[in-house]
């Protein structure tokens, strides 16, 4: 009997010898789990230690929770798309404690492994395989319904299971397709770009050959209202071209009109 209270006495000279230092840091608050050597109850305390300095037994485990929002990445290869295209996705995940006892308590560190990340994952799943590869991966158009779709399910998911978590908000990121279909949506535009191309430039030829006809018929049109032969409307022409010429060198130009049809019609330049 005496051996036993010596060896309590001991125990509890040690214990009351050593301590545990409990020191948040900024944004953290501390779960305290007792693990009483010799008397009382161990367990997750129901207060959690906030940020600055205290001291437990020392037996007394710690355990730091991060309350500002944390972000969880997942990369998904070989989603399938509504239209049997495998796609790659990147997608992120905020979330924020509210309350770091129960969390400890009921969900243990790893809370996000074991509790919400598969879940996420298979929400994302669910929701890509509903869209096509066109909007989600080309257009993007159903990004913003896969963004709003997994964030729904997920709050409902958090709030089902008495998670003690906010959900902050999720981000779908852009698609990529495979190798070979990038390839062919390269090749694609560069084709349709090349018809744009060839389109244009015959409408732009038909214009010019639509304006040069113009200016002939307004030539013709000139031509027949002076009575003028062919001959003399090029001639005309001829007189005006170097009389611009002229003109452009400084030389003061002087044409002499006779009348058409008559002796010696011509235009004389001096």
């Amino acid at each position: 009997m005496k051996a036993m209270w010596n060896f309590a006495l001991a125990a509890s000279l040690l214990a009351c010898g050593g301590c545990t230092v409990v020191s948040p840091d900024a944004g953290q608050q501390a779960v305290l789990i007792d693990k009483p050597v010799l008397f009382g109850h161990g367990g997750v305390r129901p207060e959690a230690v906030p940020t600055g300095l205290s001291y437990t037994w020392f037996s007394t485990d710690k355990i730091y929770v991060n309350m500002f929002p944390q972000q969880y990445d997942g990369n998904f290869t070989d989603l399938m798309s509504s239209d049997g295209v495998p796609l790659d996705f990147h997608a992120i995940i905020r979330l924020q404690v509210v309350d770091p006892v129960t969390l400890v308590k009921n969900f243990g560190q790893d809370w996000y492994k074991n509790n919400v990340e598969q879940e996420f994952f298979n929400k994302v799943r669910s929701a890509v395989k509903k869209h096509g590869m066109n909007e989600t991966a080309i257009q993007t158009t159903a990004i913003d319904e896969i963004d709003s779709e997994v964030s729904r399910e997920m709050t409902e998911c958090l709030r089902d299971n008495k998670l003690p978590i906010r959900l902050v908000k999720i981000t779908v990121g852009k698609a990529n397709p495979p190798d070979a279909v990038r390839n062919q949506r390269v090749e694609t535009a560069q084709q349709e770009q090349r018809v744009l191309t060839e389109h244009k430039r015959d409408l732009a030829e038909q214009a010019r050959k639509a304006a040069e006809q113009s200016r002939a018929e307004a030539d013709n049109a000139y031509r027949l209202a002076m009575n003028l032969n062919p001959a003399q409307f090029v001639e005309m022409e001829r007189i005006k071209m170097q009389s611009a010429r002229l003109r452009d060198e400084g030389c003061e130009v002087h044409v002499h009109h006779r009348r058409p049809g008559g002796p010696g019609d011509k235009r004389e330049v001096t």
